[in-house]
């Protein structure tokens, strides 16, 4: 079997599991940073009171992660916000396991490329502990979402977790996996 035909995650199983191990020069495999979790986040902004819009939302966070996303509500009134308690403000959704990984692939082989002016995931977006949040203004740059025209945009945010326990390391880990950087 070729390696171009091995998903992320044989890819990471066989490969770069040995490759990180080496050249992080831990002694057990089972220090070897890996993913996670993916948590994909849309907040809902201009469209809180459009209840036809929050279906829209909710639907193509659906579509392009796979699974249904569950509504996050304000913990409390916001009166500069017209945000009420217990109200609708988001969507949310956490991918684990084989979807995690597949849609890690998508967003790597197929979403980033698609970004105009995109020069690589900037190294200021991971926090401490290895932990990685990039955000898209539209999400309609996924594939499996269409464009409606006159329909109000609303952006996604995705936070990446890694078993890494600095930046360094799960930058190592993401650039195997292959995940553009800036230089």
């Amino acid at each position: 079997m070729q390696a171009t035909n091995l998903t992320i995650s044989q890819r990471y199983e066989k490969e770069i599991k040995s490759q990180l191990k080496s050249e992080l020069g831990l002694e057990n495999i089972f220090e070897v940073p890996k993913l996670r979790k993916i948590v994909i986040n849309s907040r809902l902004g201009p469209i809180l009171d459009d209840k036809k819009a929050q279906e829209v939302v909710a639907d193509n966070i659906a579509k392009v992660t796979g699974q249904k996303p569950i509504p996050t509500k304000a913990k409390s009134a916001i009166a500069g916000f017209k945000i009420r308690k217990g109200q609708v403000v988001g969507f949310k959704t956490t991918l684990r396991g084989k979807k995690m990984f597949d849609f890690f692939q998508k967003m790597v082989s197929v979403v980033l490329p698609r970004l105009r002016d995109f020069r690589g995931v900037k190294k200021a977006s991971f926090d401490k502990n290895g932990n990685i949040s990039i955000s898209f203004s539209e999400i309609n740059i996924f594939p499996e979402v269409e464009y409606t025209k006159g329909e109000k945009q609303t952006g996604l945010q995705m936070i990446i977790n890694t078993s890494a326990k600095n930046k360094e390391e799960a930058k190592k880990l993401l650039e195997k996996l292959g995940m553009p950087f800036e230089k």
